[in-house]
Parts: C-alpha cells; structure tokens; sequence
C-alpha cells in the first residue's frame, strides 16, 4: 500500500487536471490560481522551516569528524575532514552539497557465509547526483521561458545539454538522465528489503510525482507538440502579475504544470527540505575547535563555575605537599 497510494495519488491528479481543464474557467484556475498559490506555500513553507531551524539553539557542539583534528604542531590535521576554521567548513559544505561526498564514501554492508561484508556503493551516489543535477539544469533550462530576451547563460547551458544534435527538436541530455535517475532510486527501494522496510508512502510520493512531471515534459517536447508561444505567453503574464490563458495550449501542459505546482507546495512539508536543511545542520556546519573556543549551550541557565585558578587558590599547599605542578607559587 505505501507504494500503490503514492502512485495511484500522482495518477488521480493527472486525471483531475485532465478532466476538468476543459470546463468553464478550470483553464484559469489550473494555469493562474494554483501556480500562484503553490508558489506562495512553497516560499513561505520554505521560509517558515529555515527560520525555525536557524532559531533552534544548539546544546551540544557536534560536527562531523572523520579525520585528524588539529592538535599538536607535528601531527597533520584534515582540514577538510576535521576543519578547525571557516574555510575549512567552506570547503566541506560546498563538496558534500556539489558533489554529494559523504555519500560517495558510503558503503554497503552485506552478509555473506555469516560474516559481516562491506562493499563500494557508488550507483547511489551516481543516481542522486544525475538527478540532483539534471533537475538543477532542468530548472534553469526552463527559466527561458520568463524572460523576455533568453540570457547567455541559458543558451549556453542549453547548447551543452544538447551538443549531441539528435534530432528535431535537439534531444536534451538531461531528459533521459533524470528519468534513468529516478527510475533507478524507485526500483532501489522497492528492490532491496533493507530500503523497502523503512520505506514510506512519503519518500515514494515525490518520486512519482517527480517521474510525472519529466515524463510529461518529454512527451511535450518529442511527442505531442504544444502551442509553445502560448506557453511562453502565459509564462511571461504570470511573471509581470498580468495573468492571461492563451487559446490552444493543450490538455497536457496544464498537467505538467499542475503536477510542478503540487511539488512546489508539497516541498516544504516533506524530505525534499534536505535542500535547506544540509546548510543548517550542525554536523556539517560547525567547526571542530571546541579545543580552542567554549561552545555555550544556549539553554543553560547561569551558574557559578568554580574555575582551576580558584582551585588552585584553594589547594595550592595541598597540591604543592601531594608533588603536583601549579602555576603560581
């Protein structure tokens, strides 16, 4: 059931918007009304979550550390692993969210003749980083549309996507790399028990929804042409707050669209808010340098600290009678 609701709710709001876009003002609604409403619970679900996370204090100093910290002048320190300074955390957070690197070293762990073995686990890592990837050029592809001069970048990035000049229109590489991407993440849970048994309904919903929106948009672009003027134009009148619905556009834009304002209004109450939440998490954001400066919990309230310069002022003569070393004399 946590895998047929999910794909029976993605199916149920196909059918929704196609079966109710031809009806007296249902265009407006579907191509007006539910981007911009999507669009104003996306923005500020998604303001709500970081601020409550950036508000939370942080008890306990807690980054992540699997290398040498810095310690002694004659043992060498991973400042990447282990940073004990700004740049170093830079330097982490910008490879663990470009190139996913702690799970690029993740491992799989396997039990075979009754012993525990650890093997390389790099389709993972190579199936999240094709679709993070292609849905980012995917986005940025797709800004074309909202601007009235396409900017340079955006044809640049779309002559790459497309340098293999297959077809008419130019097949987009990132097109079948985000469907092969999702495809393979969805078959991974279902496949292996492990991933299958912690599996929820919530961590499927998004993939069929992600898996609608590209398939949608693939038959637009290569099967069923749409009045991509049209396209164009509502684009631009929901951009300038001057929303109008064009003639002719097609039954599945509107279902393309209605299936990316449902993920945008469903982002900020789900997983996919690892987006916000990597850059916040204390693990990954926060240097190891509790050696050198005293992380206060927020929640403490005030005590007195009895300090070692009032203890040794207080045992100086015993410590001095026991052998023990003291600052002063």
């Amino acid at each position: 059931m946590k895998t047929l609701f999910p794909f029976f709710a993605v199916i149920v709001l196909v059918l929704l918007v196609f079966a109710g876009v031809n009806m007296a003002g249902m265009q407006f609604l579907f191509g007006v009304v539910i981007p911009y409403a999507a669009l104003a619970v996306f923005l500020f679900g998604v303001l709500y979550r970081v601020v409550k996370w950036g508000s939370s204090p942080v008890p306990f100093h807690i980054p992540t550390t699997c290398g040498q910290q810095k310690s002694l002048p004659w043992i060498k320190q991973n400042k990447i692993e282990n940073p004990s300074g700004s740049l170093g955390v830079i330097v982490r957070m910008a490879l663990e969210v470009l190139v996913f690197r702690s799970l690029f070293r993740n491992l799989k762990t396997e039990l075979k003749d009754g012993k525990v073995v650890y093997g390389l686990e790099k389709w993972l890592w190579m199936a999240g980083l094709a679709f993070h990837w292609s849905f980012l050029i995917i986005l940025v592809r797709h800004l074309r549309f909202f601007a009235e001069n396409v900017p340079p970048v955006i044809k640049l990035i779309e002559s790459l996507d497309s340098f293999l000049q297959v077809g008419v229109p130019l097949f987009y590489i990132t097109d079948a790399v985000i469907l092969l991407a999702v495809t393979y993440l969805f078959f991974r849970r279902v496949y292996i028990p492990q991933i299958k048994y912690i599996s929820l309904a919530s961590d499927y919903f998004p993939l069929f929804l992600i898996l609608g929106i590209a398939i949608s948009g693939v038959l637009m672009r290569y099967f069923f042409k749409v009045h991509i003027v049209g396209v164009k134009q509502l684009a631009m009148g929901l951009v300038s707050l001057k929303p109008s619905i064009p003639e002719g556009i097609g039954v599945l834009f509107y279902i393309h669209l209605f299936l990316i304002s449902v993920l945008f209004a469903y982002f900020p109450f789900s997983k996919l808010m690892h987006l916000g939440g990597v850059f916040l998490s204390p693990t990954r954001n926060l240097a190891n340098n509790s050696r050198e400066v005293r992380h206060i919990n927020p929640w403490n309230y005030p005590v007195h600290v009895h300090t070692y310069e009032e203890y040794e002022n207080d045992f100086r003569d015993k410590m001095k009678k026991a052998g023990l070393p003291v600052e002063k004399e």
